[in-house]
């Protein structure tokens, strides 16, 4: 009798994974057969008993999911967690999902602590994980790297300031990777998502449900599922395609501001 070559299966990293489009993510890419390490800061939405892990074990998905605190702010622990993930394989695919915006001031309104964070978050904490993570891709010659940008970072809009600015150094920061790591084997790549019904307006309104209601008021959002389904298939094209900067919106949105 033959015998089968079993095959190897690929390795992912999720970052932000604790809800929403790191969620789906982490778990579309199991049920499609890749094993998962997902990375966030709300460690009982991980690994607590209702948590990612215990609800991917439970689902009899193909790959799997396993997961560890991680706040992508800190450079440190993200250099340590990263050391550790590298010791058990090679990455195939990072998902730079991490990020948040907070407030809807006008700038001369802002505050600074909400700056520190959406710029702490969105922009260091992706150089953070991309290098820790891109300096094996780059030993091995091969990986994916696919960052979550935003249509804010194409278009500005009023009160969007600082997260507008994080979300445009994002867009930028991709096609400086592209050239940097695309000449050893590794694609780099974004996804610019519009209005996505998650926790994203409910963090950035501090909790107030009935703001974050507005936003999505008149229109059918985007799920993360849908961001999920899309990165799946950005991820899974040919080796020869890099599906590089996919522009992703709800039909009734028509750029950052204007809505059918």
């Amino acid at each position: 009798m033959t015998k089968v070559k079993e095959l190897k299966m690929k390795r992912a990293l999720v970052t932000g994974a604790t809800s929403g489009i790191g969620w789906a993510t982490a778990w579309a890419l199991a049920e499609a057969g890749w094993d998962v390490m997902a990375w966030g800061r709300r460690e009982e939405r991980l690994t607590g008993p209702e948590g990612l892990v215990a609800q991917a074990r439970g689902a009899g998905l193909r790959g799997s999911i396993e997961a560890r605190s991680v706040d992508v702010r800190d450079g440190a622990a993200v250099a340590a967690a990263a050391q550790e993930f590298l010791e058990q394989g090679s990455v195939d695919f990072l998902f730079n999902n991490a990020g948040l915006a907070l407030g809807r001031e006008p700038l001369h309104e802002g505050n600074l602590e909400q700056w520190e964070a959406m710029i702490d978050t969105n922009l260091k904490g992706l150089l953070y994980v991309s290098k820790a993570i891109g300096q094996d891709m780059v030993k091995h010659q091969k990986g994916h790297i696919i960052n979550v940008a935003s249509i804010a970072g194409k278009e500005v809009y009023p009160n969007g300031n600082v997260y507008c600015a994080t979300k445009t150094a994002v867009d930028a920061l991709t096609r400086a990777m592209r050239l940097d790591l695309g000449k050893h084997g590794v694609k780099v790549a974004q996804i610019a998502p519009g209005m996505v019904e998650t926790e994203f307006s409910l963090v950035r309104f501090s909790g107030d449900e009935e703001k974050a209601k507005e936003v999505y008021k008149n229109l059918k959002p985007l799920s993360a599922k849908d961001i999920a389904n899309t990165v799946l298939w950005m991820v899974e094209a040919p080796e020869h395609v890099n599906l590089a900067d996919v522009l992703i919106l709800p039909t009734s949105q028509l750029n950052a501001v204007s809505l059918r």
